[in-house]
């Protein structure tokens, strides 16, 4: 089941209204949870369920062994090893197993070395990165001691198969999310509210903006022979918009969802075509990953903690990592390696922190510098975008090659009306910067006849513009 589906319309009210009829028995409302996403999984392809009830179980077992075995630090050691392992293998088989194969069988061909290797023909489930992830946080968090293993096997279900964020994230840590499952949760008017106004935007994001565009990057990638530059530069910034609002769209919509269930997701995006430099466009893009990564591989590994070779090194390994993390292709392994060719210098030269502070907010422009720097980093992240997009390497080169080789002062004749709706939303979003959501606009437009007219104006424009309805982009990682 995908968000922007009738099939969502008409799950979403009659989930929320039975959810909140359990509101005094905190198992039951639990359980219901676990059963509605397992049949918005199931929506998919009802096969799948088993991984994922086979994830949790695993999960849940070895972190109330690895609590028993606090004082026995080699078992409970042991014990966290054996289920990450686990996790990592099931994510190997599904994900990765034919991308190793193949990459090996071509690496021993190249030295005369034929080997008939066995792929699989496996379907990718959807969402296993995501849920793999939240899993393991959970193991990790638990040997730790950050955390007290759960021994409420319904509340934990919930919380590896919470429906909002099940397939796209945010990627939630146990200690922020498993508690709220475990407490009494109670109907909040205003934080209700305020969650439909950020599905709202999201699905302004997702329908009018992603989609729109999906039509121009389609036809982009498909025609790289016969385009001039403008136009193959004019398909990187559509796909840039793309990706943005189908992703940060999601996000909008998963975490206003959880606030009408009295969930609180942890935020995902943070207006990141606004940074300055790319290690802020990295603390702000997909940050529940970014900082996930971070956590629980850079900082286990030294971090920045033994001197500057070995924080380059630890960079190069968490950034590839979050390439292959994106699929099993070589494309997003050159774009992991491409982005921390752009991050390195900063780490070097110590710069890589100082944009922590945002934009100032009182400012309507930004200034003539941060004009510059937001400018290069959108630009330098768009090249990036291209890699990600293309089938293989040798489509991202050549889509390189004409981009700057083959110039024509020609206008592309497609995504007119998606650019509408792109200036639309950068505006909206530069002005409602210091919002949690672009939609966060009580305290800036007092009149509520007026934030009533743009909520009505809004839901107008999605029913009347929207795009050819396209599956979420990360649904396949």
């Amino acid at each position: 089941m995908i968000f922007n589906s009738i099939d969502f319309l008409i799950f979403l009210p009659i989930v929320f209204i039975l959810y909140w009829q359990l509101k005094n028995n905190i198992n039951l409302q639990n359980l219901f949870i676990v059963v509605v996403s397992y049949i918005f999984y199931g929506w998919w392809d009802y096969r799948f369920l088993f991984l994922i009830s086979f994830t949790s179980l695993c999960s849940f077992y070895s972190g109330i062994m690895i609590d028993y075995y606090q004082s026995d630090k080699s078992k409970k050691r042991l014990i966290a090893i054996c289920n990450i392992l686990i996790n990592i293998g099931i994510l190997a088989v599904f994900k990765y197993y034919n991308f190793f194969i193949q990459s090996l069988s071509y690496i021993l061909l190249q030295f005369g070395i034929h080997l008939d290797f066995i792929t699989i023909n496996i379907i990718l489930p959807v969402g296993i990165s995501f849920y793999t992830f939240q899993a393991l946080s959970y193991t990790i968090d638990v040997y730790r001691g950050d955390i007290k293993a759960s021994h409420n096997i319904i509340s934990f279900f919930a919380y590896i198969s919470f429906f909002p964020q099940l397939v796209a994230g945010p990627i939630e840590r146990s200690t922020n999310l498993l508690p709220q499952f475990s407490s009494i949760r109670t109907f909040k008017y205003e934080t209700a509210i305020d969650g439909l106004r950020q599905m709202l935007w999201g699905f302004f994001k997702k329908i009018v903006v992603a989609d729109n565009c999906a039509a121009g990057v389609n036809h982009v990638f498909a025609e790289i022979d016969s385009l001039d530059s403008i136009s193959l530069f004019y398909g990187a910034l559509m796909f840039s918009m793309q990706i943005y609002g189908d992703f940060s769209g999601y996000s909008d919509i998963a975490i206003g969802t959880s606030k009408i269930f009295g969930i609180k997701l942890m935020r995902n995006f943070n207006y990141p075509y606004f940074s300055r430099d790319i290690a802020e466009f990295w603390r702000k893009w997909h940050i529940s990953l970014t900082t996930w990564f971070r956590d629980y591989l850079y900082i286990p590994m030294g971090g920045s903690r033994y001197g500057k070779l070995k924080s380059i090194k630890n960079t190069l390994i968490i950034f590839l990592t979050s390439g292959l993390w994106h699929g099993a292709n070589w494309t997003f392994l050159l774009w992991g390696a491409y982005h921390a060719l752009l991050f390195i210098p900063l780490l070097i030269t110590n710069k890589n922190r100082k944009h922590l502070a945002g934009i100032a907010e009182h400012s309507i422009l930004p200034s003539f510098k941060e004009l510059i720097q937001m400018t290069t980093t959108f630009i330098l992240v768009l090249m990036g975008w291209i890699i990600f997009r293309a089938e293989n390497i040798g489509i991202a080169i050549k889509y390189y090659n004409r981009m700057f080789t083959n110039f024509e002062l020609t206008l592309p004749e497609y995504g007119k009306t998606a650019l509408i709706w792109i200036i639309i939303m950068l505006v909206a979003e530069w002005l409602q910067r210091d919002k949690q959501h672009t939609l966060q606009i009580e305290n800036s437009i007092q009149n509520k006849y007026i934030r009533h007219f743009i909520y009505y104006a809004i839901i107008s424009i999605i029913i009347i513009f929207q795009g050819e309805t396209a599956q979420f982009i990360f649904f396949q990682f």
